[in-house]
């Protein structure tokens, strides 16, 4: 035991927590310790107007089940993320194969189908509302041109979280398209020269050869897909004024949890509450997700 010790506190492992301190020191005060005050909060009555707070135990997370507007948050959220994680995986793997392929000015069309991940998710926001204004937005203008429907998208109920699934797929894909892409050119070619003398088509190639040797790599993006997703708050904010409208129809578990911290001023510990909740739900949607991938190898 004594060796150990020696072993542990030797100059060298000295010299490297020296080197540690600054960084352990900036992730406990700014990221250690609001989690350990959140959950003192989160038992607690709290009126930031009056400075005043007061213990109540497990009150906050049993009135979760009674709040209606949290169950509206929760649907929405959970519709939200059940669409748009699929739907990003899925065109971020086929534009990835799609660019992987030799055929001109791929270059250039990695460089255009990126760009929407270098501007901002407000920068974003700010535009998609100018594009899906009902009057003269240019998506209902290309609808009408094609002679398909046209909708309010900002103000129906409807079609107003569609709306945001829309423009964060957009958004988004691109920067899993370039993870694919890079995964993509560690594949040997010789698989694809062998299943080729065998007669596959590009197709059977790309279902084969392709999506099984890219499994660990659609286990980080739908990961992180779903750590994104369920944090959605700017745009929905941006969109709906932070009110979540139209009808609650845009009203997420974050924004929720701004609307109760920052609205609310005496219902900060329940906002607490609340944002636990949402990280227990990513936790456990997190593990489930690597549960089923566990298994998986590539040969």
């Amino acid at each position: 035991m004594a060796n150990l010790r020696k072993k542990r506190f030797t100059p060298e492992a000295l010299q490297g927590y020296g080197f540690m301190l600054p960084a352990l020191l900036t992730i406990g005060m700014f990221i250690l310790l609001p989690i350990v005050y959140a959950v003192f909060l989160s038992f607690q009555k709290v009126n930031l107007l009056g400075g005043t707070s007061e213990v109540i135990g497990f009150s906050n997370y049993a009135r979760l089940t009674d709040d209606y507007r949290t169950g509206i948050a929760l649907v929405n959220t959970a519709f939200y993320v059940a669409v748009v994680v699929p739907v990003q995986t899925v065109l971020a793997l086929i534009l990835a194969s799609l660019l992987n392929a030799n055929v001109k000015m791929t270059g250039v069309f990695r460089v255009v189908l990126f760009l929407p991940t270098l501007t901002s998710s407000a920068v974003l926001a700010l535009i998609f509302m100018f594009m899906y204004n009902n009057q003269n937005g240019l998506v209902n203008e290309f609808l009408s041109f094609v002679g398909l429907p046209t909708y309010n998208w900002l103000g129906d109920p409807a079609v107003a979280l569609l709306s945001i699934m829309i423009m964060n797929i957009w958004a988004t894909a691109p920067f899993f398209m370039i993870v694919y892409l890079a995964a993509l050119k560690d594949v040997p070619d010789n698989l694809y020269e062998a299943a080729e003398l065998d007669g596959a088509t590009a197709l059977q190639k790309f279902r084969h050869i392709t999506v099984p040797m890219l499994r660990p790599i659609t286990s980080f993006v739908v990961i992180m897909g779903l750590i994104g997703t369920f944090q959605l708050f700017d745009q929905s904010y941006i969109f709906s004024g932070g009110t979540g409208g139209p009808d609650n129809s845009t009203l997420t578990i974050v924004l929720l949890v701004y609307q109760y911290a920052f609205q609310s001023y005496d219902q900060l510990g329940y906002a607490a509450a609340l944002a636990f909740v949402l990280a227990f739900i990513i936790l456990v949607a997190t593990l489930i997700q690597r549960k089923l991938q566990k298994n998986e190898k590539v040969y």
